[in-house]
């Protein structure tokens, strides 16, 4: 049996990640799941599995050291999931510094751990731990009106939150290099579906939509982002962990490309027809723009595609159906994650 150790996986993708392969491998595999549950970790979101054999979850910090080796030593880990990262643009323009030590220091603890353990392995790439780094495209910077991002598109990160991951992705690609840890790093576009805390854009939309709230549009709101179902996400990463050639990067994305007012806009026209939701789309506000903002984000996923046989299975056209369907037949999560009542949940773990 092969052990997973998942990090942030009470998050919105480690969260659908666990759930997709607990429902894929059952028994098969073990999961190891470690999160600081910080405002956007949820173990709610595990309510299914949290008391499965096969499932343990350690409310602990990948920056302290000494408890993550003993999990580590504990559990005899084969793979290394990190998701685990602060994650929203705007808090990282305001708080720099969180984003430095959970995403850059925090990764650099756990590589040194993986290092360890897999030294004592014999070093040899079948045995030990292999790290598999979930990063993002915003490591690239910004595109003009053509053109994607490949794997070996330059890093120009433009905001702390991307130069953050950037520096991660860095140091798993240098511990590859130096010491030859089996790694893969993986970056994907803008994710969306169940479980997303409601700060990111479509659950943002559905929320203030329920709640005829205005909704903030940055700049002209014509910034293009490539959307993908994060379904498709979890499957690319287990493909990656288990086809993926050593030390590569791999692209993950949709070719789902649209504008940031194009996905307001069919979120609430979906919301209106489907469920009678009465919304002034004069609430629609037009506010200044983001720092730093990149214009466009488009990956080229050619090479993951070539390589392992990944191509993404749920178009927008369904992905955002699927997505609004969850969130109007889950209200009462909307509710407790933007009050924070759901942490009432963590007083009996």
């Amino acid at each position: 049996m092969k052990t997973y150790l998942v990090t942030g996986g009470a998050g919105f993708i480690g969260s659908n990640f666990i759930l997709y392969m607990i429902k894929k491998y059952g028994n098969g595999i073990r999961i190891i799941n470690i999160d600081s549950l910080t405002y956007a970790g949820n173990l709610k979101n595990l309510e299914s599995v949290l008391e499965s054999d096969n499932y343990k979850f350690f409310k602990h910090d990948i920056c302290n050291y000494n408890e993550i080796k003993v999990i580590f030593k504990k559990y005899n880990i084969d793979y290394v999931v990190n998701f685990a990262a602060e994650s929203h643009v705007d808090r990282s323009i305001e708080n720099p510094e969180i984003f430095a030590q959970t995403n850059i220091l925090g990764t650099l603890n756990l590589l040194n751990i993986s290092k360890e353990i897999w030294e004592i392995s014999c070093g040899v790439y079948k045995a030990g731990v292999k790290f598999l780094q979930v990063s993002t495209d915003e490591v690239y910077g910004s595109l003009g009106d053509t053109g994607y991002f490949l794997e070996e598109t330059p890093i120009d990160p433009h905001s702390p939150y991307s130069a953050s991951k950037a520096s991660a992705d860095l140091f798993v690609k240098a511990y590859s290099d130096t010491y030859k840890l089996p790694i893969n790093i993986t970056r994907c576009s803008n994710n969306y579906g169940p479980y997303q805390f409601p700060e990111k854009l479509i659950p943002l939309i559905i929320n203030n939509v329920l709640n005829k709230k205005h909704i903030p549009i940055y700049g002209d709101g014509l910034q293009i982002r490539d959307w993908l179902y994060v379904d498709d996400h979890c499957r690319a990463i287990d493909m990656v962990i288990n086809k993926g050639d050593l030390s590569e990067v791999y692209n993950i994305g949709g070719h789902n490309e649209k504008t940031n007012i194009y996905i307001v806009k069919t979120v609430i026209d979906y919301m209106k027809s489907r469920y009678n939701i009465v919304y002034d789309d004069n609430l629609i506000k037009y506010v200044e723009d983001r720092k730093g903002h990149d214009r466009r984000y488009g990956i080229d996923p050619y090479k993951i595609k070539k390589d392992i046989g990944w191509i993404p299975e749920i178009m927008f056209d369904k992905g955002i159906e699927t997505t609004i369907d969850w969130y109007m037949q889950n209200k009462q999560w909307i509710s407790e994650v933007t009050s924070g009542g759901y942490q009432d949940y963590y007083k009996n773990i």
